[in-house]
């Protein structure tokens, strides 16, 4: 049986585990805190899933879910992630994470960053411009006609067509953005940036959090990785 390896038990890492166990794939979910921090969250996603120590996430499976803040991806040992393939959800948000001089001087995409870290492994950034809530929104079956894409970007082609294909299970189209490079395109502030998913693009940010979703096709997200214009990392206001 297929398995998945999470480092990270917030909410897109807890949204991603319960479409892995729907989709019949086994979890190890692992968290900075222990595993006996994970009980409730096991439990709920039932006999499909265990929870486990960091280490045992990414011994678990070769493809692992990397939902953690920058600073704590940074902090884990490279080696741990050799040879694995890493879906990278995390973004840069200078509030939570401190200012980082590469990334505000754009010699580096966050994405990029990480990948630098983790040089042995093969990295997609996906799941980073979606809100955590609108995951199980707006999942769908292979052929429902309504699914939603979301984009990913990576310096390794077979690795974008393998997290291609999980992310197919899990219920969600995708719209190839690139190169790591490019991954600027989709992060925070940019057009592609949560708000697309919205259904109502005029949300206030304070009600972003609770606001209902609406299947957004690959055709429109295309349109708007196409014509987003890059943000000022520097002078991003989170």
């Amino acid at each position: 049986m297929q398995t998945l390896g999470i480092i990270g038990s917030g909410n897109i890492g807890s949204a991603i585990a319960r479409l892995a166990v729907a989709a019949n794939i086994r979890v190890v979910v692992s968290n900075s805190r222990g595993p006996e921090t994970l009980t409730d969250l096991v439990q709920e996603l039932g006999p499909l899933a265990s929870a486990g120590t960091v280490e045992d996430a990414a011994a678990a499976s070769d493809t692992v879910v990397l939902s953690v803040p920058l600073s704590a991806s940074m902090s884990i040992p490279a080696d741990l992630l050799a040879g694995k393939l890493v879906l990278d959800t995390g973004n840069y948000y200078p509030f939570r994470d401190g200012r980082i001089r590469e990334l505000d001087a754009e010699e580096f995409t966050a994405g990029e960053l990480v990948q630098r870290h983790f040089e042995g492994a093969r990295l997609v950034k996906a799941f980073s411009n979606i809100l955590a809530h609108h995951i199980p929104q707006l999942a769908r079956p292979a052929d429902a006609p309504d699914r939603t894409a979301l984009p990913i970007a990576s310096d390794h082609e077979d690795a974008k067509a393998a997290a291609q294909t999980l992310m197919d299970q899990l219920g969600f189209d995708t719209v190839d953005a690139g190169a790591l490079s490019e991954a600027w395109r989709f992060e925070p502030e940019s057009a592609t940036y949560t708000q697309l998913y919205l259904a109502d693009p005029s949300t206030p940010m304070d009600q972003m959090m609770t606001a209902p979703a609406s299947p957004t096709p690959a055709s429109e997200l295309t349109s708007a990785l196409q014509n987003t214009d890059r943000v000022r990392v520097a002078e991003r206001e989170f």
